[in-house]
């Protein structure tokens, strides 16, 4: 009778022969956890989140230093303690030991607490972008490979007044952290240039009639900045257009994402011409943006052009599988030398160098964009310059950064 290679070892383990670490150096899978938001108004954003994510995977073949690689997915819906329960049973239940997620900004701020309770695991953002994510506070563990919100309007604030002569803005946006981050990326620039911000509208996640918000916009603003993402953006945008609204778009990044530009109808003559900035831009022409592009769109149900999140996932995933390769795909030490490969990691990205700040958030380029239809009849970013290397205190001395306070619905303020 032959008995198998595994049953010795389980025997051998029962009975105290065999050390711990040959345990694991005879395991030949890396079980990675993948939150993202398969449920509610943000799930085809999760959708592309996961298409990222695989797509940094099939680069490696699902194989990181010989061994294969395995996706175990959680699923949320926007909400922190959905987040919280995914990642609880990912890293409790499934065992996972380093995880890559969440999606939206308050599910950030709640995994980061999580992460403090589960030092052994390694956590890396997905697209959650809230500033405090990582700014404020900080779990050793947690690392965001993409930038935050406010990182992304890197450019947008000077550009509207400057360029586009927006004097007056109003701000229709989401009531959650990371709208309130993006607001504060615009207006840290549009209020320095000389701008004025004397209205914001704040809705809730998910919300269907936006007549009383339309309403509420003042009659006397050069442009509205809108940062709304998923059905939340395709409502309003159909509504605004429907109510006959004339004034033009400042777009946040969710709200002109490939998640919102591929959808129809009329909103799309509302969107076109509307500048925007971001992680990514449609129309880069570089070799490195083009060959992604041609990975990410194997996936089934790829859209023309990846979203941010798709991106954002990407970024994360890959920076996870390059950790894991620098030490073997050994955490058996509760994950200390991935997390030291981690905080020294810099490599180069579909959209430029990213490295990590002294909080583990990200440094990296950021593009300045407008909406343009494309030749194809679908709507795209198309790139009007690229801001180098934007840091999360947006280039301003920290100490300065850190007086103006944390982000809110009322900070930052230009009335």
């Amino acid at each position: 009778m032959r008995i198998h290679r595994r049953t010795l070892l389980a025997l051998a383990l029962a009975t105290g022969l065999v050390a711990p670490s040959l345990s694991l150096a005879a395991d030949d899978t890396i079980k990675i956890g993948l939150l993202a938001t398969f449920e509610g108004p943000f799930t085809v954003l999760g959708e592309d989140g996961e298409r990222g994510a695989k797509t940094a995977l099939d680069e490696v073949n699902g194989m990181v230093a010989g061994k294969k690689v395995e996706i175990v997915k959680g699923s949320s819906d926007a909400s922190p303690d959905s987040a919280v329960r995914a990642a609880r049973k990912l890293v409790e239940q499934d065992g996972v030991k380093v995880l890559v997620g969440p999606l939206s900004g308050d599910e950030g701020l709640a995994v980061k607490d999580y992460a403090k309770t589960q030092p052994t695991v390694t956590f890396l953002n997905g697209a959650s972008a809230a500033q405090d994510t990582t700014f404020r506070n900080p779990a050793d563990n947690f690392f965001r490979f993409g930038t935050d919100g406010a990182q992304w309007m890197a450019g947008l604030g000077t550009y509207a007044f400057t360029d586009k002569g927006y004097k007056r803005v109003a701000t229709v946006a989401e009531d959650y952290s990371f709208p309130y981050t993006q607001v504060f990326g615009f207006m840290a620039e549009f209020c320095k240039a000389g701008g004025q911000v004397p209205s914001k509208s704040w809705v809730p996640i998910g919300n269907k009639d936006y007549s009383s918000v339309i309403a509420a916009i003042p009659d006397d603003v050069d442009a509205i900045y809108v940062a709304l993402g998923g059905a939340d953006a395709v409502n309003f945008l159909t509504q605004y257009q429907q109510s006959g609204g004339s004034a033009p778009l400042i777009g946040g990044s969710i709200t002109v994402d490939q998640t919102v530009l591929t959808s129809k109808g009329k909103l799309r003559d509302v969107l076109i011409g509307t500048p925007a900035a971001g992680p990514t831009a449609d129309t880069n022409d570089s070799p490195s943006w083009t060959k992604f592009v041609e990975q990410y769109k194997k996936q089934p149900g790829a859209f023309p052009s990846p979203s941010l999140f798709a991106h954002a996932y990407y970024i994360n995933m890959k920076a996870a599988l390059l950790g894991l390769d620098k030490v073997g795909g050994d955490v058996s030490d509760g994950g200390a030398k991935l997390r030291d490969a981690l905080s020294t990691l810099s490599f180069e990205t579909p959209t430029g160098k990213v490295s990590l700040d002294k909080n583990r958030n990200a440094i990296a380029d950021i593009y300045l964009t407008e909406v343009t239809e494309g030749s194809d009849g679908n709507l795209m970013n198309k790139l009007i310059k690229v801001i180098p290397q934007v840091n999360q205190t947006l280039g301003i001395p920290e100490a300065d950064f850190t007086a103006l306070g944390a982000v809110s619905r009322d900070n930052p303020s230009c009335p």
